[in-house]
């Protein structure tokens, strides 16, 4: 289950590690990238700086990255809010880090890594799932640069070139 291409999003509510509550109706970006994210994976560590990197690229009116952690922080105390927070100002997120504490969101996109990208467009449908890029380990190697590629097809009205691929990183870490 979960979403596929050109389905609508559904919409959420969750904390963000700045104390506000954000929602993709509350969004006036033409694309909203919501990246299922955590503290601890390595993968998420590696992709850090270009979610970074893409936020100052493509941010503004136009377009949004949403970090989602939705891992047990029960049996993962890395993952609990309070070490969210201090995450997102050590590493100087530039996007919005949410808790998904009911893990319900995740379960609704269907996601099942860290890092799980979803792009969505202005209406909120879904127009590339998967990975950031085809490298996690060496950034200066990508060759295909999957969610750029995404967004500025989004931004222009266009399909993506690429509309999915598979998400390479941890599993989200569900409660038992």
């Amino acid at each position: 289950m979960g979403l596929n291409i050109d389905e609508i999003a559904p919409d959420f509510d969750l904390p963000g590690v700045d104390g506000r509550h954000y929602s993709l109706k509350n969004l006036p970006a033409k694309a909203v990238a919501v990246i299922f994210s955590c503290n601890h994976c390595p993968y998420v560590h590696a992709y850090e700086d270009r979610m970074i990197e893409i936020q100052k690229q493509f941010g503004g009116p136009d377009f949004q990255i949403l970090a989602v952690n939705s891992n047990d922080d029960k049996n993962y105390p890395e993952d609990s809010l309070a070490k969210m927070i201090e995450r997102a100002k050590n590493q100087g997120f530039n996007f919005p880090y949410l808790r998904d504490e009911t893990q319900e969101v995740a379960r609704a996109y269907g996601a099942a890594k860290t890092p799980h990208v979803f792009l969505l467009d202005q209406d909120r449908q879904t127009r590339y799932i998967g990975a950031i890029d085809d490298n996690w380990e060496h950034p200066s190697k990508v060759r295909r640069r999957y969610l750029e590629q995404a967004i500025k097809a989004v931004l222009a009205g266009q399909k993506p070139p690429t509309s999915e691929t598979f998400p390479i990183g941890c599993s989200i870490k569900w409660r038992r």
